[in-house]
């Protein structure tokens, strides 16, 4: 039923049979030996030849005798096994057995060029072949599962497919081979998944940084990249990691979450959503604050939906990780330096170099050092609704840090300068934080008003009280409204908004009372 009918040559399998050279080994006799992984005669295709090449089957693995007459390994168990359980060890074994034959009687070459589909057809034609030679006994569940993970060491990215296709798994940490945490609703957890050893590990780190024309070696220890779907990637190897490989993944998104999802989830109040709409909807120059893993990137995402379709928006980021939804959008990445510490390309020249492609709006993925200062000067220079992210714990910070990193491009500027910059700058910061329930919330929407002397003043607008803790471990608190006047109220009114921001104000105000 599974197996290839005779007289009907599948596309991917060597043509030793027809008398003319095979490309990747000779296909061998049913009864010989299991052979161990040969040296291909011609190159892999990229996308093959770090996963089987590197598969982690050892030589005393590959040449180990197969059953004898009678003798059958027990099933392979279904995917979700437990780590480290029997079942999930012998569907393993039974992989390792199994892909050094499959390499011999398979073009490599020709099999990651055709689609997907009809890939995967004949590959579950010839590993059915394959078990019945070995008397491995699959059932057909247990065998689709076995043919998806050799794809996914073919094709993709090998354990790690599960948890990217997994929408719950928001960050994936994966600290050497056997050891991979995943956030799930804010909190971290061990996941089941492992790899076969570190050289496996390694593999799947080469094949994500060469897609994006990076490499990963030890000359170049470090690496940030980004998977296909946009999900953002930093790896970290020996000898600078002890432990193996480091890699934290960033996940993308499929889901695009909006002001409106976030207000239902209870990330903030419908009165702030409604501020936060209007605000980008006047073009004030926004701030966006938070620790590591707060959900800025996200919240920048939520905000943009507010740019007019007509406007055209330049990007700039490390990793590319925005999705703007603007037909109108010009995105932007770093470049690090080569080998030979030349041609790495920065934030700061990008920035210098979007203010000469006619933006209405400049987005920068995060401030980090000296672009800090071009990105000051271009808010004061007519690229109104400009929005950034920086990393701080409270909007005062933020101040304080935008503050040292202009200092860090060594330009000599008094402090009562760069304060005014800022001033003229940045119209409001908006404060993100995860709380220890693994909820993302709000908890300043902050304005800058002014100054007094060489003191930059805020006000704010919004701001997260907690109040206690549930049964179930949720935290309970409530977004309190200050009642002032919000600083923009003039703007506002020029872009025709002004009463429905005062409407959200007295509202909230109201419900604080």
């Amino acid at each position: 039923m599974f197996g290839r009918r005779r007289g009907t040559p599948l596309a991917i399998v060597t043509d030793a049979d027809e008398g003319q050279p095979a490309t990747v080994g000779i296909e061998p006799a049913a009864t010989a030996p299991c052979p161990a992984v040969a040296s291909p005669t011609a190159p892999f295709a990229e996308a093959a030849a770090v996963s089987l090449a590197d598969s982690g089957v050892s030589g005393a693995e590959a040449d180990a005798p197969r059953p004898s007459d009678g003798e059958t390994f027990a099933p392979a168990p279904r995917a979700g096994t437990a780590a480290g359980s029997p079942g999930r060890d012998l569907i393993e074994s039974t992989k390792q057995r199994l892909t050094p034959l499959l390499m011999e009687r398979i073009d490599v070459g020709r099999a990651v060029a055709m689609p997907v589909d009809e890939l995967r057809r004949q590959i579950s034609e010839i590993v059915a072949e394959i078990l019945t030679e070995i008397k491995v006994n699959l059932n057909l569940s247990e065998q689709q599962d076995l043919v998806g993970q050799l794809l996914d060491d073919m094709l993709g990215l090998g354990p790690l497919e599960p948890l990217l296709a997994d929408e719950s798994v928001t960050d994936i940490m994966i600290n050497g081979a056997k050891q991979v945490y995943v956030e799930r609703k804010g909190k971290l957890v061990l996941s089941e998944v492992t790899f076969r050893n570190d050289q496996h590990l390694m593999g799947i780190c080469t094949r994500i940084v060469s897609r994006i024309g990076r490499r990963i070696d030890e000359m170049t220890p470090l690496c940030d990249a980004r998977l296909a779907d946009g999900s953002r990637v930093n790896i970290i190897i020996p000898p600078l990691a002890l432990d193996g490989p480091s890699v934290s993944i960033r996940k993308f998104a499929k889901q695009k979450i909006t002001l409106d999802a976030m207000e239902r989830n209870r990330n903030l109040s419908p009165q702030m959503a409604t501020v936060l709409r209007i605000a980008g909807r006047c073009r004030l120059n926004i701030l966006i604050s938070g620790g590591t893993g707060s959900g800025k990137t996200t919240l920048l995402n939520a905000l943009s939906r507010m740019i007019d379709p007509g406007e055209r928006v330049v990007t700039i980021e490390d990793a590319a990780e925005l999705q703007l939804q603007q037909p109108h959008v010009v995105r932007l990445e770093t470049r690090p330096a080569n080998l030979e510490g030349q041609g790495e390309i920065t934030q700061r020249e990008l920035v210098k170099n979007a203010l000469r492609m006619r933006p209405d709006r400049i987005i920068l993925g995060e401030i980090r050092s000296a672009e800090a200062l071009d990105m000051l000067q271009a808010m004061n220079t007519g690229h109104d609704g400009s929005m950034a992210t920086i990393h701080a714990n409270r909007p005062r910070e933020a101040l304080t840090r935008l503050e040292n990193m202009v200092a860090m491009t060594g330009v000599k500027l008094p402090n009562e300068a760069v304060r005014s910059q800022i001033v003229g700058a940045v119209n409001m910061i908006v404060q993100i934080a995860r709380m220890r329930d693994g909820m993302r919330r709000i908890t300043y929407i902050t304005e800058i008003v002014g100054m007094e002397g060489d003191i930059v003043t805020t006000q704010d607008l919004f701001t997260y009280e907690f109040q206690g803790e549930d049964a179930n471990g949720s935290l309970i608190g409530r977004f309190r409204c200050s009642g002032l006047r919000p600083h923009f109220t003039q703007r506002a009114e020029y872009f025709g908004l002004h009463r429905s921001l005062l409407d959200a104000i007295n509202s909230a105000a109201d419900e604080t009372r």
